[in-house]
């Protein structure tokens, strides 16, 4: 997998191919019954009583077992920053970042990150490299589906 794919995973909680794959396969868990509902045109239920889905196949279960499309990026990474031990300024530091992701940070891993992204720069100048990184990854995030805050993609 690539370093980014690592990246999305990480953060999203799996790739975007193996999401939209999920999304499209039958699920074996799925029941085949529907939930109860009166016949069209018989009186809908009246008060606080509602009509109750089949054992398992509840619209709950089957969104909460629908992978996120779209997930906030800063939350995500602000809620594992406070779970992790190390202070780690990830919304500016591609290194922190992947740090705070359990990636390899070091600075083969940042010039293989920067070549799939097509960084154009001397990756020898890493100071350069890493900012460009940083900004790229958090644009990329926010072109699969991630919502990212304008001070991070800047």
């Amino acid at each position: 997998m690539s370093i980014f794919g690592s990246i999305l995973t990480k953060i999203f909680g799996q790739s975007p191919a193996a999401a939209q794959e999920a999304a499209q396969a039958p699920s074996a868990a799925a029941p085949s019954a529907a939930p109860s509902m009166p016949p069209p045109g018989a009186p809908l239920p009246t008060g606080d009583v509602a009509p109750t889905p089949a054992p398992g196949g509840t619209a709950a279960s089957a969104a909460a077992a629908a992978p996120p499309q779209q997930g906030d990026v800063n939350a995500v990474l602000t809620e594992m920053a406070a779970k992790n031990g190390q202070k780690l300024n990830w919304k500016q530091s591609i290194v922190d970042l992947m740090k705070l992701l359990g990636l390899d940070s070091s600075l083969e891993a940042r010039k293989e990150l920067a070549r799939e992204l097509n960084y154009s720069g001397d990756t020898n100048d890493s100071a350069t490299m890493n900012i460009w990184l940083h900004k790229q990854v958090m644009a990329k995030l926010a072109e699969n589906g991630g919502i990212v805050p304008p001070e991070l993609r800047s």
